[in-house]
């Protein structure tokens, strides 16, 4: 399968007491890579699915990150910008590994027609993060990617990605940059945005009107899932000590299409889903460290027959 999104510098910031203002606060920090489609093409490359990842870096650090995702696994078309950086964003994590996001999106606002030639030869499903999107600059190329794919009857799928975004862009907006994907998998607080709703039951519901499936992150809740023709999945999260919750969303989003790919039910879709995303917010990162994909294949499988799930 195809993913095209964003591939960002990872600034992880954890304040080890209450945050003074104006002052010095004790704090650790993990310099890693990340970015939200990124991060998608990493978790589904260890859930062993074959995965290409169209993304744009800066021309100084386009390398590491090649190397970073191809030891994982991932195919990587990765342009190179010679003028601006590689994105960058600063992580802050609060004591109950919830995060705030301070972000510059440098080089990931330059994708382009040119980086995404050749992205869907031999692709089963096209993957986007919609930071792209929600980016003026890079809508072009994705919504004409994304007409490609339904012309050569590839299946589409879309994470909302943020909601601040969503905010700023409108739901009308978004609905019709994303008409036509086949699943979209947004969380509680963009759920509601798009929806109008409330409740997960009338969220999933209301957009099944837009999508054939639906699947919606409820954090420490599990997840809901839905079809068009009437299947409802709902699973409770597995118990997880929360260190940092960046990159669950993304896990979540991969260990539900790894499982799709594969022909999996809803259910199995869901449980695999939630399985990724559990073992990722024990950790401090976005993505599966070097060799953890034996592990996830072995914690994907096992979750077929386990509907605990997992937290976040």
């Amino acid at each position: 399968m195809a993913v095209v999104g964003d591939v960002m510098n990872d600034v992880v910031v954890r304040p080890l007491r209450a945050i003074e203002h104006a002052t010095d606060t004790p704090s650790e920090i993990e310099f890693s890579h990340g970015g939200s489609g990124a991060n998608q093409a990493a978790f589904l490359a260890a859930l062993g699915i074959h995965v290409r990842f169209v993304g744009r870096a800066g021309v100084r650090d386009a390398s590491g990150h090649r190397q970073s995702l191809e030891r994982l696994g991932v195919e990587v078309r990765l342009g190179e910008d010679p003028d601006l950086p590689t994105g960058t964003v600063v992580v802050l994590v609060s004591a109950d590994g919830e995060r705030s996001m301070f972000t510059d999106r440098g080089a990931n606002r330059r994708l382009g027609a040119g980086d995404l030639e050749g992205v869907l030869d031999g692709a089963a499903l096209l993957h986007i993060s919609a930071y792209q999107l929600l980016e003026p600059q890079t809508r072009r190329a994705i919504r004409t990617l994304l007409a490609a794919a339904r012309r050569a009857g590839i299946p589409t799928s879309v994470d909302p990605s943020s909601h601040a975004g969503l905010r700023a862009a409108g739901r009308a907006a978004f609905f019709k940059w994303t008409a036509g994907a086949r699943l979209v998998f947004p969380n509680l607080d963009e759920g509601r945005l798009l929806s109008g709703e409330v409740e997960p039951e009338a969220i999933v519901s209301s957009l099944l009107r837009s999508y054939e499936i639906v699947a919606l992150k409820l954090g420490g809740g599990g997840a809901l899932a839905g079809t068009a023709e009437g299947e409802r999945v709902r699973l409770a999260a597995r118990t997880a000590t929360v260190v940092d919750s960046t990159g669950a969303g993304d896990a979540f989003c991969a260990g539900f299409l790894a499982r799709f790919v594969d022909g999996g039910s809803l259910a199995e879709c869901t449980a695999g889903a939630l399985q990724a995303a559990a073992g990722t917010v024990e950790r401090v990162g976005a993505r599966p460290p070097g060799g953890q994909g034996a592990q996830l294949v072995a914690s994907s499988s096992a979750a077929r027959h386990d509907r605990r799930g997992p937290a976040r």
